[in-house]
């Protein structure tokens, strides 16, 4: 299997049986309140956002609670060979409450069993971030200035705040994350609930992107779906970013 030893960050399977899952289906989960506030932050040039809870404390905003439903509905409507019976999930609040929300549309619409278990992996939280967390662009660029200059200098796919990761260090962990999943999950269709960069990275990963590839996708959406389906010997991509099941 030589694009899943390289899928696998060059290791070679150690034992046999490692396979690949049928499909697996990544998401970032539903808007949150702290996607709200940057955005306005954003619009204004605003110095700060009224958020005192950790990062790992944010929760939906309303529209993220009817996006997570409309996922929901969108995991309902796919082949029942394609419906995953597997949830990997950060355990970021916004993204557990993303898994929570979809996963009861989707099994009270009779799609998926009742009490489908979500698994909780650390490797998929949100990139951290440092010295940088929680601030606005305009207050990197006024208490940061070094900062601000060295990240537009290195680019994103290398640059890492104090304290904090880079894009590639995120990568690291889905490699190690993809390792698992095909020794755990094969032959079986599993649903990712994960962050902006960490599925960006996903993509990178599975898809052997350039940086310039990489960085042309532009933001993944809240709720939008991307889909690679197991081919033979490796995972190819079927959806990238999709949000036409949103409301």
């Amino acid at each position: 299997m030589a694009e899943l030893s390289s899928t696998l960050n060059g290791h070679r399977a150690g034992r046999t049986g490692l396979g690949l899952p049928s499909v697996l289906i990544a998401t970032r989960h539903g808007e949150s309140l702290a996607n709200v506030e940057f955005q306005l932050a954003a619009e204004t040039g605003a110095m700060t956002v009224p958020i005192t809870s950790r990062d790992a404390d944010i929760p939906l905003s309303l529209h993220g609670q009817a996006q997570a439903q409309a996922l929901g509905r969108w995991w309902a409507g796919l082949p029942a060979a394609d419906r995953p019976r597997s949830v990997w999930c950060s355990p970021y609040v916004r993204a557990a409450e993303t898994a929570r929300i979809a996963l009861a549309q989707s099994s009270g619409l009779g799609a998926v069993p009742v009490g489908l278990p979500v698994r909780y992996d650390e490797r998929l939280r949100d990139r951290e971030l440092g010295v940088l967390e929680m601030l606005t662009r305009a207050a990197i660029d006024k208490e940061h200035p070094a900062e601000a200059a060295r990240r537009r200098k290195m680019g994103e796919l290398y640059y890492r705040p104090p304290g904090g990761e880079s894009f590639l260090d995120v990568a690291l962990r889905v490699r190690s994350l993809l390792r698992d999943l095909s020794e755990e999950e094969a032959g079986r269709p599993v649903l990712l609930v994960a962050h902006d960069c960490t599925v960006l990275m996903l993509r990178y990963v599975l898809d052997h992107l350039t940086e310039p590839q990489l960085l042309d996708l532009g933001p993944v959406r809240n709720c939008s779906t991307s889909l690679w389906r197991d081919r033979g010997d490796r995972l190819t991509p079927d959806l990238w970013n999709e949000t036409s099941h949103l409301p």
